[in-house]
C-alpha cells in the first residue's frame, strides 16, 4: 500500500533496492501492515519514508544523522540517478532542516544533473532561498529561469519587502510589467507594503495606484487598506478618504488606517467622528484604534470625549494594552488630571519607556517637578532606561524648581548615558542653565555642541536677552550668520525683544530689514514681536502698517498694538482698535481685555470699561489677575472708591500691581488721602512695595502738599534701595517742588545720574511754579545742550516760567521754536500759556488778536486766562469779549461769573457787577468758596472766608487784629473794599471780608515754633490785598511764609515775595 502511494509520484526501478546500503539484516521482508501506522504517525521526510517502506527503520542516532545530501550520495553510490521529484523531496528536506549549505550543495548537484531549467525546481529554489534568507541566491535562480510564473515574481518581491529593500521591489515590479506578467492582488499588496515607511517618491505610489485601477483591484480591501495608509502618511488625507469611501467591504483594518490617518494629520475631530461611525456600524475596535483616537482627543483638547472613550476601552477589554494605557496617561496628563493619570499608570501590567515618559512629561509641563523627578527614580528601579524625550522633560522639571543641584546631577547622568549630543537634550540642558541664570555654563555647553542646530543659537539669544545684554546677543546673531546658519521664525523675535527691552530701536530697525530680506515679513510670530517693538517705542504708525499687511488675523499682534496705544496715553485709539479687532471676529485674550480696560481708565470711560469687563467675564477670564488689576485702576481713577475696593478685594492673589493700581488711581482722581491710607495699609501688612508703588505714593503726597509724609516715604525709598530708580526720583522732584521746597527738588534732580525727559520737565515745571523763571529758562537751555529732546510738557513748563516773570520776547521765541526747530504741534495748553504771557504783561489787545488768529478753536482755558488778566488790568472791553465766549463754552462754571463781576467792580461799573451776580443767581450757578489749609502737629486745619468755626477762633481773630495793627504801622493799607461800593462798605461786617489765607497764616503763627516755616495752601488765586498783607506779616514776624495758590507758589520772607509782585 505504501509502495503504491509512493509510486504515484515517483516510479521506482526494480534495481533500486539492490543498490540500497544496509546496516541491518539482508533478509528483506515487506510488512506494510506493520509499518503503515509507524509511517503515518510521524512527521517524516520523503527519504525517510522510503526507508520505512522497506522496513529499514534506523535507530535514533542514525535518524538524527540522516541528511538529504547524504541520501543523494548513497543513491549515487549505488548508481541510482535521481529525477526531478527526487530533488524536490530533497529541497523540502533542506527547507525543513534550515540548512542553506545543503541547499547550495544540492543546487550544485542539480546543475550537474542538468535539471536547472526545470520550472518546478527553479520555483522551489526561489522558495527555499527566500525562506532561508538568501535573497541574492533567489535572485540568481530567478534571473536564470526561462519561464517565470507570477507566483515566482510575488515570491521574489516579497523577499525584498521583508528585507525593506523598496528600490529593488520597485525595479522588480517594473521588470514584471515589461515582461507582460499580470500582477495579482498579492503583487500589488507586496509593492505597497514596500513603499510604506520608506523613502520612495510618492509619484510611484500614484502610478501603482493607476495600475491597480487598470487591473480591477480597486475594490480589494487588502490593497485599499494599504493605499489609505500610504496616502494618509503622505498627508493626502482627502485622497485617502476617497479610497475609503469607495471601498465596499470595509474591514477593521480599513477603519484603523483611515482613523489613524486623520489623527496623524491633525484632523482629530474627523478621526473621532469616523470612530463614532465605526462604532455604530458594529465594527469591533482594535486597541490600535483606541490609541489613535485617544491621541486625537489629546491633541484637539477634546478631553470630555477622551474620558468617554476610556469607558469604551474598559468595555472592549483593551484597558490592559500598553499603548492604549500610554495614550490614556497622556490624555489625563494634558488635562492636568493626574489622579486619573496615575491610576491608569499604576494599573498597567507592562510599563514601558513611553508610559513613564508620558507621565513625567505631563507632570513637568504642569509644574509638578518634584513628582516628575520621583517618578524618574521609580523608572530606574524598574530597570527602564529613559529616552531623550524623558531626559529633556526631567531637565525642564529641574529648571522650574529653581535649585541647580538636581539639574547638575541629571546633567552628569546624561553625560554617562551618552545622551549629551542629542539635539533635544542639548536644548533642554541649555534651557536648564539659562532658566537657573547660569549663563556662563550655558555658554560653555553651547560651545561644545557639535550639531549646527539653530534652536540652540535661539536659546542663547534668549539667554542674553534675559540679561538685557544686547552686545552679546548681537554678537551671537552675527556669528550665526557668519557660520551660514539660516535664522528661523524664533531667531528674530529673540533679538528683537532684547532691542525692545533696552530701547535700541535703531538696531531693531536693522533687524527688521533682515526679516524682510529673509522672507519672514509675513510670519505672524515675527510680525507680532515687531509690532510690539514699534508700539512700545511710540512708533505706532509703523506698527499699524505691519499689522495691516498681515494675512492672518492674529490676536497677539492686535493686542500688541492696542497695548502700545494705551501705554502712550492714546486711549481713544486703543479702544477704537479694540472694537475693530472684535468686529473682525478676533476673540480677545486676557492681555487685550486688560489693555482695553486700562484705556477706559485713562479717559474715565467707566461705562465702556464695565462693558469690556462683562465681555472678559463671558470669555472665561473672570479670575484673571491682569484684568482684575485693570478693573481696580478703572474704578480708582474714576473716583469710585467703594467699587475700587470691591474689585480689589475680589483679587485672590494680589500683587504689587494690584496695590499700585489702587494707590495711583486714587492719587490721580484727587483722593490722595485715600491713596496714602492704602499705602500705609500695605506697609502694615508688610508687603513688598515696588518702586512704582513708591512713585504713586510720593505723587499722592505731592498732590496734597503733604511734605511730612512725603519725607517719610522718601526715607523708606532710601532704605529699600529704590532711590536710584529714575521714576522714583522724578516723583520726588515733583513732591518737593509742589510742597514749596524747590531747593530739595533741585538737590534730588542733581543726584540723578542719567536724567530722562521726565526729570528735566519736573524740574523746569518746579521752577516755573515757584516763579523762578530765569532758572527754568537756563535749565531748558541745558536740557537742549545735553541732547535731550524737549516735548509738549517741557514747553508748557518753560512758557509758564516766562509768563510768571514777564519774559515776553523769550516766551514768544520758545513758542515759535516748537514747530520750527522741534517739530512739535502746539496744543491748547501752549496757546493758553502765550495768552497768559501777553496778558499778564498788559498786552491785552495783542493777546486778543493772538486768540483770534489761532489755528485751533480756543477752549475755555484760553478765554479764562484772558478774562483773568482783564480783571487785573481793568480792561472791560476785552474782558467782556472773553466772557461772552467763555459763557458759551461753560455756562455753568462759576469762575467766569466771579471774574466778570470782579472786573466790573475794580472798574467801578457797579450796575454791571450787580447784573452779573443776578445772572449767576438766576442760572443757579454757585461760587466755589475760597478755602485754605495748614498742617499743624499732624492735623490739617481748613479755613473759609470769615470763618469762626475753628475752636481757637477767638484767639485767631485777636492775634489777627494785632498783626493788622503792627503791619499798618510799617505801611500796610488794607484793600478789602475794592470789590464793594460805598453803601456795601458801610453795611458790611469787616470780619466777613477776612480771607481764608489770613486766618490760616495767623493760626500757624500762633501754633508753630519760630523755626518752622508757615506752609499754606489755597484753592483760589491769592488776592492783591492778601498778597500785600502777607509780605508785611513776614517782615514783622520774621518768619518764612510759603503760600501755594491755584496758579503758583509765593515765598514770603522779610517783606519780599518771590514773585516780585508779578503774578
Amino acid at each position: 500500500m505504501i509502495l503504491n502511494q509512493i509510486s504515484l509520484r515517483w516510479p521506482l526501478p526494480k534495481s533500486f533496492l539492490s543498490y540500497f546500503p544496509r546496516k541491518f539484516s539482508p533478509t528483506i521482508s515487506l510488512k506494510p501492515s506493520q509499518n503503515s501506522q509507524k509511517c503515518f504517525s510521524r512527521n517524516l521526510s520523503r527519504p525517510k519514508l522510503a526507508c520505512y517502506a522497506f522496513d529499514e527503520f534506523p535507530n535514533q542516532e542514525n535518524e538524527e544523522n540522516l541528511r538529504g545530501i547524504e541520501f543523494l550520495q548513497l543513491m549515487e553510490h549505488r548508481g541510482i540517478r535521481g529525477n526531478c521529484q527526487t530533488y524536490l523531496w530533497l529541497l523540502d528536506f533542506c527547507l525543513n532542516s534550515g540548512s542553506l549549505v545543503d541547499c547550495k550543495k544540492l543546487h550544485g548537484k542539480i546543475l550537474k544533473a542538468g535539471f536547472d531549467k526545470e520550472s518546478v525546481l527553479c520555483n522551489k529554489f526561489v522558495d527555499v532561498y527566500c525562506a532561508l534568507g538568501d535573497s541574492d541566491g533567489a535572485v540568481k535562480v530567478f534571473e536564470d529561469m526561462p519561464n517565470k510564473s507570477v507566483h515566482t515574481w510575488n515570491k521574489i518581491i516579497s523577499s525584498f519587502v521583508a528585507k525593506k529593500m523598496s528600490s529593488r521591489v520597485l525595479d522588480l515590479f517594473l521588470d514584471m510589467v515589461e515582461e507582460n506578467v499580470s500582477p495579482t492582488e498579492i503583487t500589488f499588496a507586496s509593492v505597497l507594503r514596500a513603499f510604506s515607511g520608506h523613502a520612495v517618491a510618492f509619484c510611484y505610489v500614484e502610478q501603482i495606484h493607476a495600475k491597480i485601477i487598470c487591473h480591477s483591484f480597486i475594490s480589494s480591501p487588502i490593497i485599499c487598506n494599504l493605499l489609505i495608509d500610504l496616502y494618509a502618511k503622505n498627508g493626502l488625507v482627502v485622497s485617502a478618504k476617497k479610497i475609503f469611501d469607495n471601498l465596499c467591504m470595509k474591514d477593521s483594518v480599513s477603519w484603523v488606517a483611515m482613523i489613524s490617518g486623520f489623527a496623524r494629520n491633525e484632523y482629530e475631530e474627523e478621526a473621532i467622528r469616523l470612530f463614532c461611525e465605526m462604532h455604530i456600524s458594529g465594527v469591533f475596535p482594535t486597541p490600535y484604534v483606541f490609541s489613535s483616537v485617544l491621541s486625537g482627543c489629546t491633541k484637539a483638547k477634546l478631553f470630555d470625549v477622551g474620558e468617554q472613550l476610556h469607558a469604551l476601552v474598559f468595555k472592549y477589554g483593551s484597558s490592559m494594552e500598553t499603548y492604549v494605557c500610554n495614550a490614556l496617561v497622556t490624555l489625563y496628563s494634558r488635562m492636568a488630571n493626574f489622579v486619573s493619570a496615575e491610576k491608569v499608570f499604576c494599573k498597567m501590567q507592562c510599563k514601558d519607556e513611553v508610559s513613564y515618559n508620558s507621565l513625567i512629561s505631563g507632570l513637568a509641563q504642569q509644574g509638578f517637578s518634584d513628582s516628575a523627578l520621583k517618578l524618574f527614580e521609580k523608572m530606574q528601579l524598574d530597570y527602564l532606561k529613559p529616552d531623550c524625550v524623558t531626559v529633556a522633560s526631567l531637565l525642564s522639571a529641574c529648571a522650574s524648581i529653581g535649585p541647580l543641584c538636581m539639574g547638575e546631577q541629571l546633567h552628569s547622568y546624561v553625560t554617562k548615558a551618552g545622551m549629551s549630543s542629542d539635539i533635544i537634550v542639548e536644548g533642554a540642558l541649555l534651557d536648564l542653565y539659562v532658566n537657573c541664570s547660569d549663563i556662563k555654563t550655558a555658554h560653555e555647553i553651547f560651545l561644545t555642541t557639535q550639531t549646527e542646530n539653530v534652536v540652540l543659537w535661539n536659546v542663547m539669544l534668549m539667554a542674553y536677552g534675559k540679561l538685557d545684554n544686547l552686545i552679546e546677543s548681537f554678537r551671537i546673531f552675527r556669528q550665526m550668520k557668519i557660520e551660514g546658519l539660516i535664522p528661523n521664525q524664533f531667531t528674530y523675535p529673540s533679538i528683537l525683544r532684547t532691542c525692545t527691552s533696552v530701547g535700541a530701536l535703531d538696531l531693531g530697525e536693522q533687524i527688521h530689514t533682515q526679516v524682510i530680506k529673509t522672507g519672514f515679513q509675513f510670519n505672524v510670530y515675527v510680525c507680532s514681536v515687531l509690532i510690539d517693538m514699534y508700539a512700545k517705542h511710540g512708533k505706532l504708525d509703523a506698527a499699524q502698517v505691519i499689522l495691516r499687511r498681515l494675512n492672518n488675523e492674529d490676536v497677539v499682534s492686535w493686542t500688541a498694538l492696542i497695548t502700545g496705544y494705551a501705554q502712550h496715553d492714546l486711549f481713544a485709539e486703543a479702544l477704537k482698535h479694540f472694537e475693530e479687532m472684535l468686529h473682525r471676529g478676533i476673540q480677545s485674550d486676557n492681555i487685550g481685555f486688560s489693555s482695553a480696560i486700562s484705556a477706559c481708565a485713562g479717559i474715565q470711560a467707566l461705562n465702556q470699561g464695565r462693558q469690556i469687563h462683562a465681555q472678559s467675564y463671558v470669555s472665561g477670564y473672570s479670575e484673571d489677575l491682569s484684568i482684575g488689576n485693570a478693573l481696580v485702576s478703572l474704578y480708582a481713577r474714576s473716583g469710585r472708591i467703594e467699587e475700587a475696593y470691591l474689585a480689589f478685594e475680589k483679587i485672590d492673589a494680589k500683587d504689587s500691581i494690584s496695590w499700585n493700581g489702587l494707590i495711583s488711581g486714587f492719587a490721580q482722581s484727587g483722593y490722595c488721602e485715600e491713596a496714602l491710607k492704602v499705602f500705609a495699609q500695605m506697609n502694615r501688612a508688610k508687603l513688598e512695595a515696588s518702586f512704582f508703588t513708591f512713585g504713586s505714593a510720593v505723587s499722592a503726597a505731592a498732590n496734597i502738599a503733604n511734605i511730612k509724609q512725603g519725607k517719610q516715604i522718601h526715607a523708606m525709598i532710601i532704605k529699600r534701595g529704590f532711590d536710584s530708580e529714575i521714576e522714583v526720583s522724578n516723583a520726588l522732584i515733583t513732591l518737593y517742588a509742589k510742597c514749596g521746597s524747590v531747593d530739595d527738588a533741585k538737590r534730588e534732580f542733581l543726584e540723578i545720574s542719567e536724567k530722562n525727559d521726565v526729570s528735566w520737565n519736573a524740574m523746569i515745571t518746579g521752577y516755573s511754579q515757584h516763579g523762578c523763571g530765569n532758572e527754568a529758562v537756563d535749565l531748558f537751555e541745558q536740557m537742549k545742550q545735553v541732547g535731550e529732546m524737549p516735548n509738549h510738557i517741557t514747553f508748557v513748563g518753560v512758557l509758564s516760567a516766562c509768563s510768571h516773570v514777564g519774559l515776553v520776547n523769550e516766551g514768544l521765541g520758545y513758542f515759535e521754536s516748537m514747530s520750527k526747530e522741534h517739530g512739535l504741534v502746539p496744543k491748547p495748553e501752549h496757546y493758553a500759556c502765550v495768552v497768559d504771557l501777553l496778558s499778564r504783561a498788559g498786552f491785552l489787545i495783542r493777546a486778543r488778536k493772538f486768540v483770534e488768529e489761532m489755528p485751533i478753536e480756543p477752549d475755555a482755558m484760553i478765554w479764562r486766562t484772558l478774562l483773568s488778566a482783564c480783571t487785573f488790568h481793568k480792561n472791560v472791553e476785552v474782558g467782556e469779549f472773553a466772557a461772552r465766549h467763555l459763557m458759551e463754552l461753560e455756562p455753568e462754571d462759576s469762575a467766569t461769573y466771579v471774574l466778570l463781576s470782579n472786573m466790573y467792580a475794580v472798574a467801578g461799573k457797579w450796575d454791571c457787577r450787580d447784573q452779573t451776580r443776578q445772572m449767576m443767581k438766576d442760572r443757579g450757578v454757585k461760587k466755589e468758596p475760597g478755602r485754605s489749609w495748614i498742617e499743624v502737629k499732624n492735623s490739617v486745619h481748613a479755613f473759609y472766608v470769615g470763618d469762626r468755626l475753628h475752636p481757637l477762633a477767638d484767639k485767631i481773630y485777636e492775634f489777627l487784629s494785632e498783626l493788622n495793627k503792627r503791619a499798618a504801622e510799617i505801611g500796610y493799607v488794607q484793600d478789602r473794599y475794592s470789590l464793594l461800593n460805598e453803601v456795601e462798605q458801610e453795611q458790611k461786617d469787616p470780619t466777613v471780608c477776612i480771607h481764608s489765607e489770613k486766618l490760616a497764616i495767623t493760626f500757624g503763627l500762633l501754633s508753630l515754633s519760630d523755626s518752622v516755616p508757615i506752609h499754606v495752601m489755597k484753592n483760589l488765586r491769592v488776592c492783591k490785598d492778601c498778597h500785600s498783607w502777607i509780605k508785611f506779616v513776614s517782615k514783622i514776624s520774621n518768619r518764612a511764609i510759603v503760600v501755594r495758590d491755584a496758579s503758583r507758589f509765593h515765598h514770603f520772607e522779610g517783606g519780599i515775595c518771590s514773585c516780585r509782585d508779578y503774578w
